[in-house]
């Protein structure tokens, strides 16, 4: 161990200059830990999370199969409770990151956090640091706008029937799940459909299977949250 340490901390990144960065922020404003540097979960020993105070974790790298990454990691933390958990996140990812990280123990920052509230998620620990970055939760309007995307305004029922229709799920089905009639199902969906400007069905999946409908619905969690979807009836899931 370093002379004078008395923390130790893990940071886990596949990209290089995350790692740097991430070294530094720690090196710079906490000298009293002694840190690792992993690439990936996989190379992350036991040894290491029994002796974490912290474990600062870039997943911007973990674009390919984010629900697996998440799924590990979750794991992970049902085990390991009395270390704080920093995860930086992508906006794409935030939907997993707050189904499966979410914890009194983890702080979500953005993967584009300015250095000084890293900082200040760190010092703060995992008591009394503020859960979810702010920068996570106002919209991105300037890269919406770069992109030539048009900002939709779905209502959260809309929402939920266009995530359920992307799964395969039948408007009878939706109106079972969510104890609606299936008029009010079919309102819904064709209230989604004027307000995207929409005109069949076939343009509402193209629209769904975009860049910009993944973003907007939240795709990766499509059955929204877990509290709210934990109590489905079986039978309603074998219609």
């Amino acid at each position: 161990m370093v002379q004078g340490c008395c923390k130790f901390g893990v940071i886990i990144s596949k990209i290089p200059v995350m790692q740097s960065g991430l070294s530094a922020i720690m090196s710079s404003h906490f000298p009293d830990y002694e840190l690792n540097v992993c690439h990936s979960l996989e190379e992350l020993t036991l040894l290491q999370l029994r002796r974490a105070d912290l474990v600062l974790v870039d997943l911007s790298g973990d674009i390919h199969q984010p629900r697996s990454v998440c799924e590990q990691f979750y794991s992970l933390l049902t085990q390991y409770r009395d270390i704080h958990w920093v995860f930086l996140v992508s906006r794409q990812m935030y939907a997993l990151a707050v189904e499966f990280l979410m914890r009194p123990e983890s702080t979500l920052l953005s993967d584009s956090e300015p250095v000084d509230r890293v900082v200040v998620a760190i010092r703060q620990g995992g008591v009394s640091a503020e859960r979810i970055s702010q920068t996570l939760l106002v919209p991105d309007y300037d890269n919406l706008e770069a992109d030539g995307e048009k900002i939709v305004m779905l209502t959260l029922s809309e929402r939920k029937v266009l995530r359920l229709l992307a799964k395969g799920w039948g408007i009878n089905q939706i109106a079972t799940l969510l104890k609606k009639s299936n008029k009010t199902i079919s309102a819904q969906k064709n209230s989604a459909m004027r307000r995207l400007s929409l005109r069949s069905n076939a343009e509402m999946y193209a629209w769904i299977n975009s860049t910009q409908g993944m973003k907007e619905l939240n795709l990766y969690s499509a059955y929204g949250e877990p509290v709210e979807w934990k109590n489905i009836p079986e039978s309603s899931m074998s219609l």
